[in-house]
């Protein structure tokens, strides 16, 4: 009797260890282009926002943003997943009011301007699944050259009149994309 009282607990501790050992994940190493979030207002105090986008950042690492982004081409705006981009308030983006949701952003590069593309399609992976006909709305803006090089893709905000301006910044490139209240 004393013999099986001693094997059952011991018993149980050697299938616990193991099926730990089984039951351990497996966790990815870190993504090349990770993932990022710019809000505005950016203030983590302040949760009354109007406005955020998740993207992916990829880098230059030495080749040619054209390579990375080709002009005349839908991109995704970042890498990865569609950068999708939440609007807590009703905006006017050009002259189109874009209901309080959130949408994928996309835009097309061009060397003197983007077009800027907000599509109600969502959890799409890059812009292979885009899709025209569900664009709400698209807003053409120029290009401006910055004096210094980002290397890594990156979108801010900036506190506007009426709204918010989205920067977009990657290389040399910047794009200013305005949303107003």
């Amino acid at each position: 009797m004393k013999k099986t009282v001693f094997f059952t607990p011991l018993l149980i501790a050697f299938m616990t260890l193991f099926s730990v050992n089984i039951q351990a994940q497996k966790f990815n190493d870190l993504d090349v282009s990770p993932m990022d979030v710019a809000a505005y207002p950016s203030d983590y105090k302040d949760s009354n926002k109007l406005i955020k986008i998740v993207y992916s950042r990829p880098q230059l690492k030495g080749r040619s943003l054209d390579k990375l982004a080709p002009n005349g081409e839908v991109w995704r705006t970042g890498a990865n997943e569609a950068a999708e981009l939440t609007l807590y308030t009703d905006m006017k983006f050009g002259d189109k009011t874009i209901k309080a949701g959130t949408y994928s952003l996309a835009t097309i590069p061009g060397e003197k301007e983007w077009v800027i593309i907000i599509n109600s399609d969502l959890n799409t992976w890059g812009s292979y699944f885009y899709k025209e006909a569900n664009d709400v709305a698209r807003l053409t803006i120029p290009v401006t050259m910055a004096d210094e090089s980002l290397e890594a893709f990156s979108i801010v905000f900036e506190k506007s009149s009426n709204g918010a301006t989205m920067h977009l910044g990657w290389d040399m490139i910047r794009v200013a994309v305005p949303f107003t209240k």
